[in-house]
């Protein structure tokens, strides 16, 4: 079982519904959401250096290579971060990748769909495991701001495994928010945050990682939902 059950009870949907009517851009922030043993084995299962690789997006193009990356406008490029590599097969004793199979699970996106009130499923979506993977940041890396409305995407996920993260550490999630107050959320361990992309306010960023944090990387997941 990877849920707190806690907080997938019916009273505690319904506490979560109501603060999403208050919240702007729409999201709610959960933590502990999640089985703190099995996170920590996750998060023990990524430190593999080999498993990693670079990403790096511009405004105009996703999935650059290093030469248009270095012909790039530095105000043009909009993402850097590592990617975790999936093992092209399923291994069941691979605590990571079973992990991100169960946030596609037919248990977690009902639950998803609970707490938004809106049918998520992947009938539509060509390759559900793009869709949701691990990223880490280094004092080097950036997200800047953006959007993640695209069409149909109704839902979006992140959640950390930083374990003793400090303020000074930085790293914060950022939304724009609404009447010029930009909300920070610190990217703490088994803290999930969802949202509604199209919400007014949803466009975000990360505060870059201190140089002099004593953690090498901000680890998190991402992953994006979709209806039909």
């Amino acid at each position: 079982m990877w849920l707190n059950n806690a907080l997938i009870t019916d009273t505690a949907v319904r506490a979560f519904r109501k603060q999403l009517i208050h919240s702007s851009p729409k999201h709610l922030v959960l933590d502990d959401l999640f089985d703190t043993a099995k996170l920590h084995n996750v998060l023990a299962a990524l430190q593999h250096a080999s498993n990693w690789q670079m990403q790096q997006h511009t405004y105009s193009a996703l999935y650059v290579d290093s030469s248009t990356w270095q012909k790039t406008n530095a105000q043009q490029r909009f993402v850097q971060r590592d990617l975790w590599q999936r093992p092209e097969q399923n291994d069941p004793s691979d605590i990571a990748q079973q992990f991100l199979l169960f946030l596609r699970s037919s248990e977690f996106l009902a639950l998803l769909s609970r707490l938004f009130k809106v049918a998520l499923t992947d009938i539509n979506v060509a390759n559900p495991a793009i869709n949701t993977n691990y990223f880490r940041l280094s004092a080097n890396d950036f997200v800047k701001q953006h959007a993640d409305d695209s069409p149909g995407r109704e839902l979006c996920m992140l959640l950390y495994l930083n374990q003793d993260w400090h303020e000074q550490d930085g790293g914060e999630l950022v939304f724009m928010g609404t009447h010029q107050q930009p909300i920070a959320i610190s990217p703490q361990f088994n803290r999930c945050v969802l949202f509604d992309p199209a919400s007014p306010g949803a466009e975000h960023w990360v505060k870059p990682v201190s140089c002099s944090s004593k953690q090498v990387f901000r680890y998190n997941v991402t992953s994006w939902y979709w209806s039909e």
